[in-house]
């Protein structure tokens, strides 16, 4: 088939997991035979005088990136009108640049994409398949209380509906849209998340080195790797540690990535006296990341919203001991007992029980770890994974274009979920 995929974010424009999602599924589709053209942009914040419009062969798929326009905005100031820009940037790139070339399907990632998406699929008049990689209401613990979050929402809304098949990772995920959007649940397809396992092993040499470094007396080292944004629960693993620490005195908690939270966590671990036994490591390489997974004596995991997980992949390619929450796909991602310790969102002290269990018996810890990484080949291999996609994609009807309504915006929390928290702005795309 001939395949034309549009997100926000494609390498080396790297925002989170989604844009690496694409490019391993985009690689796996081209190997597997079909043709692939991925429409994303440049940059943001550059200038078509130095980033401008490219079309290029990757990997053997055709990447065509559009340049930015002129106007002077801003995503983190002017989120709506950036991605209204973003999507008509797409859509005359697409419109130029493809000449003769015609899709039989237009695959559109997440509400950044949707106007590109939807107007592309429309002119082309082919199907069209959305994956909904996280909601605005999930990554908000249910509430849509600003008007940037119901901007969002009826965005989302307006993809999922207007989209002839919508992809989820996660059959967690599979029930929050359908209960957000309104739609059957027989339209939703479960196309998890893969890895390849393959470039997250490392010598054990390695792993020792990094101890060395952060543990240089054998005390318990505890990771969090992933974004720094509220619904990811960090705060929650730092609100642990006292209890931790009482039990397995000199614990540290090391902590890699960046995002919108850094400043309020920091203020966290001062609040509950635990700041000198936390380093902020900010944005590492995946051979670093693989290193200091392999030398903790467990991977924390504490998210409050987690749509999928693709972190708790990489920590079992790398072989990690992992404990996590129960949010969404790391439920079944991570099973309890067997591939890793899980805990119930915002239970601070079933997770602090949970790491405990797991520094007490690490010889447990070792065989789920073995598990975990065993697991990944049956059930998260991305030629397995791109063969799904594939299928979804020839079963889609071609409903063509539509108008629909605008969606009404619940009030409330419109997800009910246990671990609320105060209504606030989007954070992140």
């Amino acid at each position: 088939m001939r395949v034309l995929m549009v997100t926000w974010e494609y390498p080396p424009v790297v925002v989170g997991g989604l844009g690496r999602h694409v490019h391993a599924l985009a690689r796996e589709l081209t190997a597997a035979g079909h043709e692939v053209v991925v429409l994303s942009r440049q940059p943001a914040g550059s200038d078509a005088g130095t980033h401008p419009t490219a079309d290029a062969a990757v990997d053997g798929i055709r990447v065509l990136r559009a340049a930015e326009d002129p106007a002077h905005l801003e995503f983190g100031r002017d989120m709506v009108a950036w991605t209204l820009a973003m999507g008509h940037g797409m859509v005359r790139a697409a419109l130029t640049r493809l000449g003769t070339w015609r899709p039989d399907v237009v695959h559109a990632h997440d509400w950044l994409a949707a106007h590109a998406a939807v107007t592309l699929a429309d002119v082309a008049g082919v199907p069209l398949v959305a994956t909904i990689h996280a909601t605005e209401a999930g990554r908000h613990a249910g509430w849509l209380s600003a008007p940037l979050n119901r901007q969002v929402h009826s965005v989302e809304w307006w993809l999922a509906n207007r989209a002839d098949t919508v992809i989820t990772c996660s059959e967690a995920m599979r029930g929050e849209v359908a209960t957000l959007f309104d739609l059957d649940p027989a339209r939703v397809a479960v196309v998890h998340n893969g890895i390849d396992a393959r470039g997250w092993r490392i010598r054990k040499d390695r792993a020792a080195a990094v101890r060395a470094v952060y543990a240089p007396h054998g005390n318990p080292l505890l990771m969090y790797l992933g974004r720094l944004e509220y619904e990811k629960g960090v705060q929650d693993l730092i609100a642990a540690l006292p209890r931790i620490r009482r039990d397995h005195p000199g614990t540290r908690l090391l902590v890699a990535g960046t995002g919108t939270q850094r400043e309020f966590l920091l203020a966290e671990a001062r609040r509950h006296r635990v700041r000198r036994s936390v380093d902020f490591l900010g944005h590492l390489p995946d051979r670093d990341l693989s290193g200091l997974l392999v030398a903790a004596d467990a991977v924390v995991l504490p998210s409050r919203y987690e749509p999928f997980g693709i972190v708790a992949l990489e920590a079992a390619a790398a072989g990690a001991r992992i404990v996590a929450s129960t949010a969404g796909g790391l439920g079944e991602i991570v099973v309890d007992g067997e591939t890793g310790l899980s805990f119930t969102p915002a239970d601070v002290p079933g997770l602090a029980a949970a790491v405990g269990r797991a520094l007490e018996d690490p010889a447990a810890g070792a065989v789920r770890a073995r598990a975990a990484r065993a697991r990944l080949a049956q059930d998260f291999d991305w030629g397995q994974i791109a063969a799904r996609t594939a299928e979804a994609y020839a079963a889609a009807p071609n409903g063509g274009p539509q108008d629909l309504p605008r969606p009404k915006i619940p009030t409330g929390n419109v997800l009910d979920t246990p671990a609320s928290r105060a209504p606030g702005p989007t954070e992140s795309g």
